[in-house]
């Protein structure tokens, strides 16, 4: 049946050079993910990311959306995470400030301005992690020729590297199978797996770890794979009934629809929030901890399996969720917009009480949400508190993002399906004729 689904998908012409371009893309990202940078001592800089120095905290840490080129120092090392952050930050701004507020509203040309502030932003952050980055490596002894020779060619690199990336992601969306920087993240975290699966197995060989406790760690992963799915899937479903209306000779309305109200609203964003803000001031202590004592002991208390850096992250999570969601999300302008349409919830009077309504939905499915992110985004550091030579290195984040971009993708491919009279992607592959139901 899977077989039969898979042809099907390749018999649409438009379906299949979607996503035979997107392919395309994705493998000329992992190709450059493997070019190594000029002057980087590449036999060192594998040993300590395998051990527990600073520095190699620092890149394990890092590499979690670059699927181990930043670690390997390649070409696309920085991948799409300068992007990324532009674009959170550019959101914020877009919320906060006037100018960028007005901007939002003013359509396709304010959305054209908006990007091409994201690609500066995000060169001009490139840069100051380059720049980071190349002091980080030449102060652990990996630089074969340091100077400001290589800081120049090493920043250059990886700057345009990261411009390489972001137009591979425009690409995409333009031209191939769902958004581009999100595909691109789901590549490099999916690119992970089978090094994690060698790790795992490596480490029982050398006695490192225990099998039971390989396998169990393994299921675990695949348990919170499915409630991602689950929870991810999720909704609650507000009815709205229109009143009918007569214009002219035509009766329009009367028919009832629904609002979704998902439990996860504001998706992987506070998470993302979060480990960005938090992400400076931990790669600050733990490359000056070992210069001063002070360091030192906060590189200790602040460590990722740490309760102060996990208390720190929930009560982050949690405030983002919520500061997000009431940028995101009007209770007020729903409720309006239903109001002029003629539309109500059943046994909710239309106008402030429809509005408060929906406030007090969001706020309790918020809850939900809220602690179910911070568990996802804890759950891997917890893990690692307890097992010694912890085998996956792939976080709840990146595991959100894996479930919730292969959930969007495979939702599009449906589409498609299910538009040229196939059964969805998901369903038997039967064809469909026309007019037979």
């Amino acid at each position: 049946m899977l077989l039969r689904n898979i042809k099907n998908m390749f018999s649409i012409s438009d379906l299949r050079r979607k996503l035979l371009f997107t392919l395309g893309v994705l493998v000329v990202y992992r190709f450059g993910c493997h070019i190594p940078v000029i002057g980087i001592n590449v036999a060192r800089i594998s040993d300590v990311i395998n051990q527990t120095t600073n520095l190699g905290k620092l890149l394990n840490f890092l590499d979690l959306f670059t699927g181990g080129s930043l670690a390997k120092c390649t070409l696309f090392g920085l991948g799409i995470g300068p992007y990324i952050t532009a674009s959170i930050m550019m959101q914020i701004l877009g919320f906060t400030v006037p100018y960028f507020e007005q901007l939002v509203k003013e359509g396709d040309y304010g959305k054209k301005l908006i990007n091409q502030y994201t690609r500066y932003l995000a060169l001009g952050l490139s840069v100051m992690y380059a720049i980071g980055f190349s002091f980080a490596l030449e102060s652990e002894g990996l630089v074969l020729t340091p100077g400001w020779g290589f800081r120049f060619l090493f920043v250059l690199s990886l700057a345009v590297g990261c411009t390489v990336v972001m137009w591979l992601g425009e690409q995409i969306s333009l031209f191939g199978i769902g958004n581009g920087s999100s595909m691109i993240i789901f590549a490099s975290i999916v690119a992970r797996l089978p090094d994690n699966v060698a790790r795992t197995l490596y480490l029982i060989q050398q006695g490192n770890l225990d099998a039971i406790i390989g396998v169990l760690v393994w299921l675990i992963f695949i348990g919170l794979t499915a409630c991602v799915i689950f929870l991810e899937k999720g909704e609650r479903k507000i009815p709205v009934q229109y009143a009918r209306r007569v214009i002219g000779n035509r009766v329009y309305g009367g028919q009832s629809t629904y609002i979704p109200f998902k439990i996860n609203n504001a998706g992987v964003m506070p998470v993302i929030f979060t480990q960005t803000i938090m992400s400076i001031p931990t790669a600050l202590i733990t490359l000056l901890a070992g210069r001063h004592a002070l360091f030192s002991m906060l590189a200790e208390k602040f460590s990722y399996t740490g309760f102060l850096y996990n208390s720190m992250q929930f009560i982050l999570i949690i405030f983002f969720y919520y500061f997000y969601t009431a940028f995101a999300f009007n209770p007020v302008d729903l409720s309006e917009n239903i109001k002029k349409n003629g539309g109500f919830i059943p046994g909710i009077r239309p106008g402030r009480k429809t509005a408060e309504f929906f406030d007090m939905i969001l706020t309790r499915l918020g809850l939900v949400g809220a602690i179910y992110l911070a568990f996802l985004a804890l759950a891997p550091n917890i893990l690692a508190a307890f097992i010694n030579n912890m085998p996956l290195t792939i976080g709840g984040t990146s595991l959100l993002i894996m479930v919730g971009v292969g959930l969007e993708t495979s939702s599009q491919i449906e589409s498609y399906l299910l538009e040229h009279n196939y059964d969805g992607f998901l369903s038997t592959g039967r064809m469909k004729l026309r007019g037979s139901r």
